[in-house]
């Protein structure tokens, strides 16, 4: 049977989507499969560096997220100067890309069901990086403003499909640390912006190539997309077996006949559903995780820090641009090695225990912090650089990578891109009040309250995490699936699951 034919087989009945996908695989697809399981043996890991490859192009994704929303830091600097901005107009031009991005978030998933992930990251890739050169030429500003909101569209959808991509394509046992590799390509693209700011403010050039450099990793995602495959999920979804089989033999290696029983046996039980499903009891609750989790990230206040480190930093006593961006630069670099941190431990101790772990230690830093506030500039430079390090350390163990992983994680894969994209809608939400109002903050209640506001955010985040996100570590997507639609229970029948799964082996031949 032929990949028409076997498309042909697929039959809706009473809304179901009726799976008969495995007398659609072609023999010899079949066969490369089963000689390498032979020869490496089920229990033994096994991948492929094709993979690794596959999840670097799409990470990029996180490296243009980083940078676009790190390079206002520096920029403000000078746009505030050349456009004459009061407050109130720099948390716009800060806010501007934000609500593209929500935007763009919510529109993405829906794009990506129906186009594919890939040709989706094509389309915005493309958006991003002809935006970002034409940023780079604003002579106005509401005309930045503009270019802006549509960059933060394409932003917005790349942010919320590629951790979707990434999850897809990796294995149960690695999918932690690879879905990490965005959050890591995120936290480089916010070191570098500080960087090339402080380049560019060095040799005196200004803030319109801090935006033009951007276009760079732009077009390095752009062409790299084209020799990367579609997600194998996305394509069993739409009844492509074939093509999705042979994208998993050549990810996973021997161990693609396992992710290939789990996205069948997922896959026949779900039907044509839409948004609306997520609202129903059983996927409710991974609803209100995801967007809790996107909340909370925000919330603790992290992108005042990215947006606003030089600001801050001048308030506590480095009065000069270069310094000031210097200390920012600082930040970075110890949010990156922070984020490899997390990508090595992520599968090993587990999401849940970073989360606690890390909310716990942000609340105590944002105490602190608001306490240094206390002592004025001439005593809380290096006091404040310092604490911020904790903080930022604390954040990219914790919230940072792993709200990516388990907006991911947590929905069936017909619904996947959906509920992430409405997750990392409300992220990019919560990301523009916090943009909308530090300043606002600062000015009305001062910059330690100000500060103590976010620890309280940090507390309940420690709290939200503590009664409600399962440990989702070296279970298989289809099985977190489970988890939900059985009322917040993991299954403890594993075998009887791997017996099922074997039975129905014998429809491959």
């Amino acid at each position: 049977m032929d990949e028409q034919d076997c498309r042909g087989s697929n039959s809706e009945s009473s809304g179901e989507l009726r799976i008969v996908a495995p007398s659609c695989v072609n023999k010899a697809l079949r066969q490369r499969i089963r000689t390498a399981l032979q020869e490496q043996g089920p229990e033994r890991p096994g991948h492929h560096w094709m993979l690794y490859i596959v999840v670097t192009v799409a990470a990029l994704g996180g490296l243009l997220y980083g940078y676009d929303t790190a390079v206002i830091s520096g920029a403000m600097l000078f746009l505030r100067a050349r456009f004459i901005l009061n407050p109130m107009m720099q948390e716009l031009t800060v806010s501007a890309s934000l609500l593209g991005a929500a935007v763009g978030a919510l529109g993405g998933g829906r794009l990506s069901d129906m186009l594919g992930r890939r040709r989706t990251l094509l389309l915005t890739a493309s958006v991003f990086a002809i935006g970002a050169l034409c940023t780079a030429l604003s002579s106005h500003w509401l005309m930045f403003l503009g270019l802006r909101l549509v960059a933060g569209c394409s932003i917005g959808a790349i942010a919320s499909i590629v951790p979707v991509y990434i999850s897809e394509v990796s294995p149960s046992r690695l999918r932690g640390r690879l879905v990490t590799a965005y959050q890591l390509a995120l936290t480089i693209g916010i070191a570098l912006a500080y960087w090339v700011d402080l380049v560019f403010t060095n040799a005196g050039l200004g803030w319109p190539p801090m935006y033009a450099v951007s276009s760079i990793p732009g077009a390095i995602l752009l062409l790299g997309l084209f020799f990367i495959p579609e997600s194998p999920r996305w394509l069993a979804s739409k009844g492509h077996w074939t093509e999705a089989a042979d994208v998993l033999e050549r990810l996973h290696g021997p161990q693609a006949i396992q992710e290939w029983r789990e996205v069948r046996t997922a896959l026949r039980r779900e039907k044509r559903g839409s948004w609306r499903e997520l609202f129903q009891p059983g996927l409710r609750m991974a609803l209100f995780v995801a967007v809790g989790l996107a909340l909370f990230q925000q919330f603790v206040g992290i992108n005042t820090v990215i947006y606003y480190a030089p600001t801050i930093f001048q308030y506590t006593g480095f009065t000069s641009a270069s310094s000031a961006i210097m200390a920012s630069g600082i930040i970075g670099i110890v949010n990156v090695l922070s984020t490899v941190v997390a990508g090595v431990f992520i599968d090993r101790v587990g999401r849940r225990t970073l989360l606690l772990f890390g909310s716990a230690c942000m609340t105590v830093a944002l105490i602190l912090l608001g306490a240094v506030f206390m002592l004025g500039p001439a005593h809380s430079g290096a006091l404040a650089l310092s604490v911020l390090l904790l903080y930022v350390v604390a954040f990219a163990i914790s919230l940072g990578p792993i709200f990516w992983l388990l907006s991911a994680e947590l929905f069936p894969t017909h619904l996947r891109s959906v509920g992430a994209s409405i997750a990392t809608c409300a992220n990019w939400i919560a990301n523009l009040v916090i943009s909308m109002t530090f300043l606002s903050l600062i000015s009305s209640i001062g910059k330690s309250y100000t500060f103590w506001l976010y620890a309280c955010m940090s507390l309940l985040a420690f709290l939200f995490c503590w009664f409600l996100v399962p440990e989702t570590r070296k279970r298989s997507l289809e099985q977190i699936e489970r988890y939900w639609r059985n009322g917040r229970r993991w299954e403890t029948t594993p075998h009887t699951l791997t017996t099922h799964m074997k039975s129905s082996d014998a429809h491959w031949t």
